[in-house]
């Protein structure tokens, strides 16, 4: 049977993460229609990315809203000279430009514009809603796609390398609703060129990084959500929270995993343990705690 938990999966690039999550449960030993467990992806990667996907299984599941907010390191190589629809290799050609005068120097001060809370419109290509369905189906049967701008927040970006006039690979650790696509589009705006991704790789969420192909790991315990606080819980106290009692907010414990200097604020719950399994999360409330989400079973 699939364990419970958080699994840390590479995936690799060609499927959607939906397809590769379901060759995942297919290839477990609970692979049978009638067993197969509650599971969902954290965080999807495009058909053209690769890198880690996690990959929720049973109570898990639950924890997906917190995996939004935490940091997303990835490395892009950005192609200039042409902006496609999409903004990936697989898009079509929509402008193209003269990418011989760009320079390093231009690229460093160009990327820097983007750094901190910024407005971004994602692809139209993207998994944003319009009016209840997702905006690449809309793109992909050939009507206008127009969404609005959503705040999104860049940590850090620096250039790797670069082969100018071709192409340069940067790396980026960003917040939740992030499109490196998106920022492709508009560096190559900015420069003159036009420009798209050729190449993106997620290498870590928060603590867990991508484990390569054909190797999982798997996180349980002390091991979920550890930039979150934590609360040692007694006998006594779990029965008081299941009974949606208080308890008191005394003998919190720091995270487990700081996050980057300055980076926003996530807003995680406190993390309830019991026996070194995670029983609750819990939230302030008039001085105490109460339990936000309870967990049954191995976690």
């Amino acid at each position: 049977m699939m364990a419970p938990g958080i699994h840390l999966v590479h995936k690799p690039v060609g499927p959607t993460s939906f397809s590769f999550l379901q060759s995942y449960i297919a290839s477990s030993p609970s692979a049978e229609v009638q067993k197969r467990p509650k599971t969902c992806h954290g965080g999807t990667l495009d058909p053209f990315a690769s890198g880690l996907l996690l990959i929720l299984v049973e109570p898990a599941t639950k924890l997906f809203e917190y995996l939004h907010s935490i940091p997303k390191v990835y490395e892009a190589t950005v192609r200039w000279g042409t902006e496609t629809d999409n903004g990936d290799l697989l898009g079509r050609p929509v402008s193209t430009g003269d990418a011989s005068g760009v320079s390093p120097s231009q690229l460093e001060e160009g990327l820097a514009t983007f750094i901190g809370w910024r407005d971004q419109i994602p692809p139209a290509t993207s998994a944003k809603r319009i009016g209840g369905e997702r905006a690449y189906l809309k793109a992909h049967r050939g009507e206008a796609v127009d969404l609005p701008a959503s705040s999104v927040y860049l940590h850090e970006a620096v250039w790797l390398d670069h082969d100018l006039p071709m192409q340069s690979t940067m790396r980026l650790t960003v917040r939740g609703g992030y499109y490196v696509r998106a920022l492709a589009r508009d560096l190559g705006r900015l420069v003159g060129c036009g420009a798209h991704l050729t190449r993106l790789h997620r290498v870590s969420i928060g603590p867990w990084i991508d484990p390569g192909p054909d190797r999982r790991v798997e996180l349980r315990g002390l091991d979920i959500l550890p930039w979150a606080v934590n609360r040692i819980l007694t006998d006594q106290e779990v029965g008081e929270l299941r009974q949606s009692r208080l308890i008191s907010q005394h003998r919190l414990l720091p995270a487990d995993w700081p996050l980057p200097q300055g980076f926003p604020d996530p807003q995680a719950p406190i993390r309830g343990f019991h026996m070194n399994r995670l029983a609750f999360l819990l939230e302030h409330h008039d001085g105490q705690l109460r339990a936000l989400t309870a967990f049954r079973g191995e976690l």
